[in-house]
This record gives structure tokens, C-alpha cells and sequence, in this order.
């Protein structure tokens, strides 16, 4: 997928954790600029904000270095989490039985975008 020149994405693939458990961290950076949203995944409770923290600020690199842009007028564009594959594990159960246990596995893309003051926001 192709971003355009005031844009730069990072994808990160095969997270260990549900896909309903990782779009609740992104659904609260969706939209925010760069820097308030890293500061809220610096505080947040959650075991996988560590992970999205390290895409976003690779997302901010690639950004600065590669595309040029400016640091301080960067936005979080987009936010996907997709479905990764699913482990299956089992536990034994009681009378001979055993019970299926699903990890599921996610992936991330994040796309950050500058925006001036006269594009609005």
C-alpha cells in the first residue's frame, strides 16, 4: 500500500496479542498528533502500548528521514490492526477430554501525516 509524499507508515507484523486487545490502544491515537499521542501511550496501562510507542516513533523517523517531513506538524493519520495467524495450544480436561486454547496473533500499521496550519486541524 502506498502512502503519498506528506506521509510515511511503518507496519509491524506477527504481534503477540488479540487483534481486540491492540485496536483498543490504537483507536486512542487515531487522529491525535504525534506528540500528545506518544505521551499517552507513554502512560497507558497497557502491556502492548510499549510495542505501538516503538512503531510510532519508527513511523516519526522514516517520516524525518526519509520523507522530509517536519516533526512537529505530524499527525496519526491511520491506525490499522489487522487479524494475524491463531496458535493452537491444548489443555487436558477432565475424563480423557482436552480443551482448545487460541493465541491470536496481530499486526499494526500506522501512517503519519503532516498537516499545516492552513489544511486545518
Amino acid at each position: 500500500m502506498q502512502v503519498n509524499e506528506k506521509s510515511a507508515h511503518v507496519e509491524l507484523r506477527n504481534i503477540r496479542v488479540s487483534p481486540r486487545k491492540l485496536n483498543l490502544v490504537a483507536q486512542s491515537i487515531r487522529g491525535v498528533k504525534v506528540d500528545k499521542a506518544m505521551n499517552s501511550l507513554r502512560f497507558s496501562q497497557k502491556r502492548i502500548a510499549v510495542d505501538v510507542l516503538k512503531a510510532l516513533r519508527s513511523a516519526v523517523a522514516n517520516a524525518e528521514t526519509n520523507h522530509g517531513l517536519d516533526v512537529d506538524n505530524l499527525y496519526v493519520n491511520e491506525a490499522y490492526v489487522g487479524k494475524g495467524l491463531c496458535m493452537r495450544r491444548f489443555q487436558a480436561r477432565g475424563r480423557s477430554k482436552s480443551g482448545i486454547i487460541k493465541k491470536f496473533f496481530s499486526h499494526l500499521r500506522i501512517v503519519v501525516t503532516e498537516k499545516t496550519i492552513e489544511e486545518g486541524k
